[in-house]
């Protein structure tokens, strides 16, 4: 088995990608692993095609990235508190998987922790699934979390 001497812990601060951070965390620990935590933020689409008046994002962007700059500050602290070494960083682009992908291939990461949050029918064909994209395209393992799992 290949050392993991770094894992990438995409986040986007719902319960599911804490749940995947949980599991990257006894990872890390028992490897001594540096945890890359990214966070992607996808362009915003408003669908003036279908006849909706055009407004400016601009301001819509700039609190959501403020915001998931506080929030993954905040985690980020709470790992080094506890030991970690961790690397942070948000990402603009575009596809959430592309850019998870494009990120693990540029800094050589050993294994990227993701979490799913278990889509199916309808909802799956509609809005497809960033993690089996993911694992469809990684340069390296994918630990793929579920809903429900535990990390005990």
């Amino acid at each position: 088995m290949l050392p993991i001497t770094s894992i990438l812990i995409p986040i986007d601060f719902s319960q599911h990608s804490q749940k995947a951070l949980s599991y990257a965390k006894g990872w890390a620990k028992q490897w001594s692993a540096t945890i890359h935590l990214i966070h992607v933020i996808e362009p915003v689409i408003f669908p003036v095609d279908w006849g909706y008046t055009p407004v400016d994002l601009s301001d819509v962007e700039k609190e959501y990235e403020s915001t998931a700059e506080k929030e993954l500050k905040r985690i980020v602290e709470i790992l080094h508190t506890e030991g970690f070494s961790v690397i942070p960083h948000i990402i603009h682009g575009g596809r959430s998987s592309d850019e998870i992908n494009q990120y693990a291939k540029d800094h050589g990461i050993s294994m990227i922790c993701i979490a799913t949050n278990g889509r199916g029918g309808v909802e799956h064909f509609l809005l497809g699934s960033t993690t089996e994209r993911v694992v469809r395209k990684a340069p390296c393992p994918v630990l793929v979390i579920r809903p429900g799992a535990t990390t005990s």
